[in-house]
């Protein structure tokens, strides 16, 4: 085998001219074992040479043989099936990996990495840096010292407040830079524009309106709604009740707008949250953005990656932060990224500070929460935008199915040291997902005990004792997380229910192979097989389901213990509040008098526990 000598990495400004080492092997296997064991950065090619996917490793031969492995899933699988040549390029450490990779991504938007025009360019809201400013949507961010309000994913929303701002502020309306002109324009004599091309207006009465636009935007809308109120009053009493009537209008509007903003918390600082979401080679990315206490932004970013949750939310918040524009105080995320790593990325190419955490608990973990449930149900509903019916055929026939499974059910079993032991029980329609039917169980026999058998045959007793007894639709596949002692466990307890026609497979995970419960030998399907990857798809929901309910639990004792930090607040107290209101979050959205009243505790301890839990 030829190889060439890899080519350090020294600066970014080097990017354009730097050369890659070229691995010239017949099988992308053996290319990656002839890598170094040092940090840099690797790209992929495919048959056509395009660059298909870059990442970046502390030790480039273990993370890239580690795409080889026998027991990879199915998305890694197809994949490396269309790896033709690898490419390398080391650099002085993991962090110079990481801009390089970032640059690199920018450069060729290799199809498999995460990349923010894969997803929802949502409009926002510009004013722009000038002596007399305009406001208009826009699209890009451009470094000038504008402001920029959003990302609004609801676009009638945006349209509101620029009608609004339209209505209410006589702001330029010219598309051209602003220029002298002798008379104003139409818009001035309708009542439009107060005429900044004309001299009809100072730059500090302009300014004025500026800041009175911003504070809407902001959601300080206390005195504009006292002066459009004072000012419908007066014209209501005048007569004029065309002009109230106007007036009434602009208040509802700003209402609306007022109550969009759903998460309120009353602390002055900035803080994003960002949460990522995988089904297979699926990924969406749910970015929420407080400002001063106040909900001011909500995207989704979509795309189809190669890399697992936590690389892919690494190279998003790179890629999104990149500019330096939109950088918060502080930054929560949903998956254990290398905090460090990020942070001087922050300080040292951006210029900016910022606080990277992942909550546990507590209101940063439940605003985290909303934004992993939005990305959630994004990628669901692209997964569930998928004709599965092939793989559903193929399926039925390597299991031996009388006709394609159309109801797939499946089992798995969360635990923690023995604690929080709980089951998941999803349901497949058609191939896809279909969480209505989703179903949790709590372990009632088990006394503490670890016993992952005993746990799971509990759960499906349960399951088919409520199907018979109710006369509910029957599965035509059932499939366990596990091997054989687990799909022979669960096969008793069937029979014992006389359920012989439901059949049981389980998947192991070590090598994805399929065991059946009728004394068949196991079967190794081929990795880039549809039946395979329909199989895991069931096995990793319920995987994901049943570890976030076990994370639900664990953090539902966490909300009995912060209520009991609370002064006035004891064991008893805090299962009675719980026990009113189900969650600290729901809890949380009363005020004092609606607490005090609602859990018939004192208003002076309801007052303390909301002062002392949301800030």
């Amino acid at each position: 085998m030829k190889k060439k000598d890899s080519i350090p990495y020294s600066s970014e400004a080097e990017v354009e001219s730097i050369g890659t080492a070229v691995m010239e092997a017949s099988e992308p296997a053996t290319q990656a074992k002839e890598l170094p064991h040092v940090s840099g950065v690797y790209l992929m090619r495919d048959k056509d040479d395009a660059i298909i996917y870059v990442g970046k490793a502390k030790d480039l031969r273990k993370r890239v043989t580690s795409y080889f492995l026998a027991n990879r899933n199915a998305k890694t699988a197809a994949l490396v099936k269309k790896i033709v040549r690898i490419e390398h390029i080391i650099t002085g450490n993991e962090y110079e990996a990481l801009i390089l990779e970032n640059n690199l991504i920018k450069k060729y938007s290799p199809h498999y990495n995460i990349s923010l025009k894969d997803g929802k360019s949502y409009p926002m809201i510009r004013i722009t840096a000038e002596p007399f400013p305009k406001v208009f949507k826009t699209r890009r961010i451009i470094n000038d010292g504008s402001s920029y309000y959003g990302p609004f994913p609801d676009a009638g929303k945006l349209e509101m407040c620029l009608d609004l701002i339209k209505k209410l502020f006589p702001l330029r309306r010219c598309s051209i830079p602003l220029k002298k002109r002798e008379k104003p324009c139409l818009y001035y004599h309708i009542g439009l524009c107060s005429g900044p091309c004309a001299s009809m207006v100072s730059e500090e009465e302009y300014r004025k309106s500026i800041t009175a636009v911003k504070n809407m935007l902001e959601g300080h809308n206390e005195q504009l709604v006292k002066d459009l109120t004072k000012d419908m009053q007066e014209a209501s009493k005048a007569l004029r009740f065309e002009d109230a009537a106007t007036k009434r209008d602009l208040l509802n509007a700003i209402k609306v707008i007022s109550t969009e903003q759903q998460v309120e918390d009353f602390v002055q600082e900035s803080r994003d949250y960002a949460a990522i979401e995988m089904r297979g080679p699926l990924c969406t990315i749910s970015l929420m953005q407080m400002r001063d206490g106040r909900l001011i932004g909500r995207a989704l970013y979509r795309a189809e990656t190669l890399g697992d949750e936590t690389e892919t939310l690494l190279n998003f918040l790179v890629q999104y932060y990149a500019d330096g524009l939109k950088l918060p105080q502080f930054l929560y995320v949903s998956h254990e990224i290398d905090v460090e790593l990020i942070r001087r990325y922050f300080v040292e190419q951006l210029k900016g500070r910022l606080e990277v955490s992942v909550p546990l608990e507590g209101k940063h973990f439940r605003i985290l929460r909303m934004a992993s449930e939005n990305a959630s149900r994004d990628v669901e509903k692209r997964l569930k935008s998928r004709d599965n019916t092939p793989a559903l055929e193929l399926l039925a026939k390597f299991l031996d199915l009388e006709s394609p499974p159309s109801l797939i059910e499946g089992f798995d079993i969360a635990q923690l040291s023995g604690k929080y032991t709980v089951a998941s029980l999803i349901s497949f329609r058609d191939g896809n997902p279909d969480k209505p039917n989703y179903r949790r169980y709590n372990m009632r026999t088990l006394g503490g005990k670890i016993d992952d058998y005993e746990a799971m045959r509990e759960a499906v007793a349960r399951r088919y004792t409520k199907i018979l007894n109710e006369n509910l639709e029957r599965p035509d596949l059932l499939v366990i997380d596990g091997g054989k002692g687990q799909v022979n466990a669960v096969r008793e307890v069937l029979d014992d229910l006389s359920l012989f026609d439901i059949p049981v497979v389980g998947l192991a995970k070590d090598v994805e192979e399929i065991v059946f419960d009728d004394g068949r030998e196991s079967l190794l399907l081929p990795e880039h097989s549809e039946a395979l990857r329909l199989l895991i798809a069931v096995r990793d929901e319920c995987h994901r389901f049943a570890t976030s309910a076990n994370q639900a639990m664990r953090s539902h004792e966490a909300s009995f213990k912060l209520l009991e930090s609370v002064e006035g607040i004891g064991k008893t107290r805090s299962q009675a509040l719980m026990k009113t209101f189900g969650s600290m979050e729901e809890m949380l959205k009363k005020t004092d008098k609606e607490l005090a009243q609602e859990a018939h505790i004192p208003l002076v301890v309801a007052q303390r526990i909301l002062k002392t839990l949301t800030l």
